[in-house]
């Protein structure tokens, strides 16, 4: 069965002027094309090659021995090359580019950018790419509490936080109250598992353990107040809102950092600010 989407290992069963027929055996009744420029030099009825089947501008099943940079249900990282009134199209590696839709758009994307995306067959059995990943990550992840990783932002949720596909393959997530900062889908981030779920996918933080992240914390919000003249136009009582509006940190990581700065004798908070000592 010829599949769409696919590497196969086909037989050349048929030679025509314009390139030959590929098939699973000789007697094979489902065959596909490989145009002539790409059929190997010296390549004879019965040889085997290894294909990517996929279609064509006018949608006809057809084949190249080009390595495609995904297959159906695989994951990669592509960049944009145009964007049409039908969606975006991507460069995935074969002389006709892979359209992403904007249905499967989970933001607008720009051209020269690079996203994370699956590749599926849509209602009209064409091959297409997504954004919305999630069903597509892998569980198995070889990682433990504590493990630093690298992912990439795939979905940011109000309600759950943020998604990370760890090493491009591996769910994971940032919870939401651990979500302190401003991240935006493509961005590449660093992360501490803090724990692995029952269902193998990963929990992470952004931020180091508290007594760690407690000096970094610190040196941010004195940055902050610095930037206003010396005086942030609030304190340690202001709302969590505030806080990770203004300085993208939880309330608890702020009243930490603002705790050392006192103890270390450069600040002082009065009724309604915070105020650099000189």
């Amino acid at each position: 069965m010829l599949e769409l989407g696919k590497k196969q290992t086909l037989q050349i069963v048929k030679k025509v002027e314009f390139g030959v027929y590929l098939g699973e055996s000789q007697d094979a009744q489902e065959k596909v094309l490989l145009p002539k420029k790409e059929v190997p030099e010296g390549a004879r009825i019965g040889d085997s090659l290894e294909v990517f089947l996929y279609k064509d501008s006018m949608d006809r099943l057809i084949c190249t021995v080009r390595e495609p940079a995904l297959q159906l249900g695989g994951l990669a990282v592509l960049q944009v090359v145009e964007v049409s009134k039908v969606g975006a199209f991507l460069d995935w590696g074969l002389e006709k580019d892979l359209l992403l839709p904007f249905k499967q758009q989970t933001k607008r994307v720009r051209e020269g950018e690079s996203y994370l995306v699956a590749l599926y067959i849509d209602k009209s059995g064409r091959l297409c790419a997504t954004m919305n990943v999630y069903e597509y990550l892998r569980t198995d992840s070889p990682y433990q509490k504590d493990d630093r990783v690298t992912g990439v932002i795939y979905e940011t949720s109000g309600e759950f936080g943020v998604f990370v596909a760890v090493d491009y393959q591996y769910s994971a997530l940032i919870p939401r109250q651990d979500a302190a900062g401003h991240y935006q889908i493509g961005d590449v981030i660093r992360a501490r598992v803090t724990g692995v779920r029952d269902d193998g996918k990963l929990n992470l933080s952004a931020r180091e353990k508290a007594y760690l992240q407690m000096d970094e914390d610190a040196e941010q919000v004195m940055k902050a107040i610095e930037q206003c003249s010396g005086e942030l136009p609030f304190n340690d009582k202001a709302s969590p809102e505030t806080i990770k509006r203004e300085l993208g940190l939880s309330k608890n990581a702020f009243k930490r950092a603002v705790g050392r700065l006192l103890k270390e004798g450069r600040v002082e908070i009065t009724e309604r600010a915070i105020r650099k000592i000189k």
